[in-house]
């Protein structure tokens, strides 16, 4: 059985998506990574779009996937969905696919439109980086916010983390692979230990903790 799911905004892309296992199967589109999960480059009436094919999970979660727990792409579409609400953005999401063979759960397919955002964290904490201090800045207004509103991102590494700088010289950030978001009260330690992952420095620091301080009260 087949579940395909397309945002209000992309429902002409609905035939495509739901053809996707058939097209990853078939080799079509641009592999842009290729780990325990695989990403792909698809265009599709004028939409560029990326493609994350979840892996195969263990036998257990099969079962847990088939009956208790949403997917893996139903639920990063979802919390894409909720982020942009409250105006934490994320690349817009498109839909999913998922598939299930009675009551074992298959493989499952998160699309959302490919991110024009030129650089991620890894870049901007490199000591030659032009605007450093305005780029870090600016991730840790975004982390602060997504706290105050109770998302904890739980793989919240450097390249979960997009950043451009606009025409008018502000710099907005992305957030990405999001299907491991906790919904809770971000206290100050949890809210510090959420930044454990990225790349710093004491000088990395010095920037980014007065300005989620600020934004949080701390």
């Amino acid at each position: 059985m087949r579940k395909v799911f397309t945002t209000p905004e992309f429902r002409n892309q609905h035939d495509f998506i739901s053809t996707l296992p058939e097209r990853f199967e078939r080799g079509e589109g641009t592999i842009i990574y290729n780990g325990r999960n695989q990403l792909r480059e698809f265009t599709n009436n004028g939409v560029t779009m990326v493609v994350k094919a979840f892996c195969l999970p263990k036998f257990i979660n099969r079962i847990v996937y088939g009956l208790l727990r949403s997917s893996k792409a139903q639920r990063s579409c979802e919390y894409a969905q909720m982020l942009l609400k409250h105006n934490i953005q994320t690349p817009a999401p498109i839909g999913y696919v998922t598939e299930r063979n009675g009551l074992l759960f298959g493989r499952s397919y998160y699309v959302s439109m490919k991110s024009g955002f030129t650089h991620s964290f890894f870049d901007i904490v490199m000591p030659d980086f032009a605007e450093r201090k305005k780029h870090l800045e600016a991730v840790a207004i975004t982390t602060a916010q997504m706290h105050e509103h109770g998302f904890l991102h739980k793989d919240y590494s450097g390249g979960n983390i997009l950043l451009t700088e606009m025409a008018d010289g502000t710099v907005r950030v992305e957030i990405i692979d999001l299907n491991r978001i906790q919904f809770k009260s971000i206290s100050l330690e949890e809210g510090c230990k959420n930044f454990e992952r990225l790349p710093m420095n004491d000088d990395i620091i010095d920037i980014i903790a007065p300005a989620y301080a600020a934004i949080r009260n701390f």
